[in-house]
């Protein structure tokens, strides 16, 4: 299999990482959680859901995740096919496959404990790690990895900056899920008065939150100013420039939802924006090192980006 080809199968496997969040949160944001009280069927044995909207929004996530299964499955024996085979590639997909798989069972407690928070808490983190092991596996099918092959390091102190900055952004989503643990939307029919919710205030959870956004926000804008003062390399720029924007509608999400008492439409969006700043996190991680194209790539006859970092 040619690696353009197996590209495409990269992609859609990331692509469908970032849907299986969404549809996931859109079953908690429409109390669905519990529209199928069973699994891996839906209800006493029943494959199919009965009919009723939360029924068929909880086993269409269902569907999603047997959807998400076989894109893997495809991407995992592509990467087999692939004509010139690669080990970082196989593994990559190997490791979607077992998230998946690992996302699914979890998904299996979450509905027989009858939504636990905290095990919802760890669905949904688990779910953003599928999506970063996706953005490199798509990354790295674009460019050549491996013995021999380029890996010209952009400016080894942003490199450490990178690396460093998934600190603070791990509190930031982990501190965003306890949020939405303690918050109205439980993910039941039944409601907030029935379902559990984490053990503290909403509020105070918010305030943890915002006070970890506003410290992500305060070190990647000094880390923009940092990068274009010093004239580096236009995807490093670029990448940070990203990261600022996606972290500023974020933010300003964040605070309309919560001054409008937490309306299910912005909580989407909201979760939108964390997909998209884990996206963004990773990429800028992996722009900090240059990489020759793939041979069939649009851009792989460009000459070679100069590398501003003395090796």
């Amino acid at each position: 299999m040619p690696g353009p080809t197996f590209r495409w199968f990269a992609l859609a496997s990331f692509i469908s990482m970032i849907v299986i969040v969404l549809s996931g949160a859109a079953v908690r944001l429409t109390s669905s959680g519990l529209g199928c009280p069973d699994w891996p069927t839906c209800f006493k044995g029943r494959i199919t859901s009965p009919w009723g909207i939360h029924h068929v929004i909880e086993y269409g996530n269902r569907m999603v995740t047997l959807v998400l299964i076989l894109v893997t499955v495809a991407t995992f024996a592509a990467a087999f096919l692939r004509e010139v085979r690669r080990r970082d590639l196989i593994i990559l997909s190997g490791m979607l496959i077992g998230g998946v798989v690992a996302d699914a069972i979890l998904g299996a407690f979450v509905v027989y404990s009858k939504l636990n928070p905290w095990l919802v808490s760890m669905h949904m983190l688990l779910s953003l790690s599928m999506v970063v092991i996706a953005a490199v596996l798509y990354h790295r099918s674009k460019y050549v990895y491996g013995p021999g092959s380029r890996s010209d390091v952009r400016d080894r102190h942003f490199l450490v900056i990178a690396r460093l900055l998934w600190i603070p952004f791990v509190v930031l989503l982990i501190t965003g899920t306890m949020t939405t643990g303690s918050g109205p939307h439980a993910g039941a029919s039944q409601g907030q008065l029935v379902a559990r919710r984490l053990p503290f205030a909403f509020s105070s959870a918010a305030w943890v939150h915002s006070l970890a956004a506003v410290l992500f926000i305060g070190l990647i804008t000094g880390l923009l100013f940092a990068i274009w003062t010093k004239d580096s390399p236009r995807a490093l720029r670029l990448g940070v420039r990203r990261l600022v924007l996606i972290s500023l509608v974020q933010a300003a999400i964040g605070v309309t939802q919560y001054l409008t008492h937490v309306p299910p439409l912005l909580v989407e969006l909201h979760v939108l924006g964390a997909v998209s700043l884990t996206i963004g996190v990773t990429q800028f991680h992996l722009k900090q090192t240059a990489h020759d194209r793939e041979p069939g790539t649009a851009r792989a006859e460009r000459r070679a980006e100069p590398v501003s970092a003395v090796q």
